[in-house]
């Protein structure tokens, strides 16, 4: 079985390679190199790299992190640093699986953080598998059901004044906090990302800016959620991006609980509330998300990943070779 040297060196490797949204490459050579030095044939499209392998069942993780805020460190338990846990260690725990002859597919996939073009271009062009497990952190929670998701783009429009004499403006700062209570009271599921809006001259705000990330249940369409939004235009203008629906597993997850079943691991559901490529991939795969490390903690100067939640990650895929390539019926 794979050492915690081992893992401990190969997450360090893979960290320390700065692979930012849309600046992958060197991080996207270094496993190339890697795994035809094991002995696997590649497929490179512009956006991913995978093994040339034709399998109902897909492995995929991302190769891109956020801007860095802490380098890599390691305290004999954790491991430290911007990238470490989303999603590096999933990727150390492929590459150290698949040294074990692994004879599914694995995908790799940049710029997870922004604009997810490597799982688009995937869900385009790659024309066999059936399931795909994607690597995020989950705690090694098997995410059967996943949120979806937009980004709510608010221009909230005011009156300007001097600033002695708000009862002649309309503060437009003011009327986006109303918006937010609004919305609130409307049962929206939100995070607010950005508020902007005045100035350092003294004078009513006539502008303000917003940038929401809202959240749709597993069952909720689009179309209901985003009748539900009318009422801004009596605020201002706005604009949706990044839209996506949410969606259940349906069979590739009874796949992994026996992977982690074998693993001697508690088998426990959750729901993945982030974007996640899963969500370019759903319309063409049965998808799930599973992997090592705490969600809450990525992207801060907190991140961080516990080295045996890597090891029995590597358990649970090389048990996963085991099930598919055998005559068990797990449905």
């Amino acid at each position: 079985m794979v050492t915690n040297d081992e893992i401990l060196k190969l997450l360090k490797t893979l960290t320390e390679i700065e692979s930012l949204s849309k600046r992958e490459e060197k991080l996207k050579q270094f496993v190339k190199k890697y795994l035809q030095n094991l002995g696997y044939n590649l497929v490179e499209g512009e956006y991913f790299i995978s093994t040339n392998t034709k399998s109902d069942l897909i492995i995929a993780t991302h190769l891109d992190t956020v801007p860095i805020k802490k380098p890599f460190s390691f305290d004999g338990r954790y491991a430290y640093g911007t990238g470490v846990c989303d999603a590096k260690a999933s990727l150390t725990a492929i590459l150290l699986s698949a040294k074990f002859g692994l004879p599914f597919t694995l995908a790799f996939f940049d710029d997870e953080e922004e604009d997810g073009l490597g799982s688009k271009e995937f869900s385009q062009i790659w024309e066999s598998g059936k399931w795909v497990i994607v690597m995020e952190p989950t705690e090694i929670k098997v995410a059967c059901e996943h949120s979806g998701s937009f980004e709510l783009l608010i221009e909230v429009r005011g009156k300007s004044a001097h600033g002695a004499y708000p009862q002649r403006g309309e503060n437009a700062i003011d009327k986006a906090l109303e918006l937010v209570n609004q919305l609130r009271t409307k049962n929206f599921n939100f995070n607010i990302l950005k508020i902007e809006g005045g100035n350092e001259e003294y004078i009513i705000p006539e502008r303000c800016n917003l940038k929401l990330e809202v959240f749709l249940d597993p069952h909720e369409t689009l179309k209901q959620k985003l009748e539900k939004l009318e009422f801004i235009k009596n605020y201002g203008i706005y604009k949706i991006e990044h839209a996506y629906e949410g969606y259940k597993s349906r069979e590739v997850y009874k796949i992994l609980m026996e992977a982690l079943k074998r693993a001697n691991l508690p088998l426990v559901t959750t729901l993945m509330p982030s974007w996640t490529d899963a969500l370019n991939l759903k319309d063409r795969f049965d998808v799930v998300v599973f992997g090592p490390g705490e969600l809450y903690l990525c992207h801060t100067i907190e991140e961080r990943i516990n080295l045996e939640d890597i090891k029995k990650t590597i358990k649970v895929l090389i048990n996963l070779k085991e099930i598919i390539f055998s005559s068990y019926c797990f449905f």
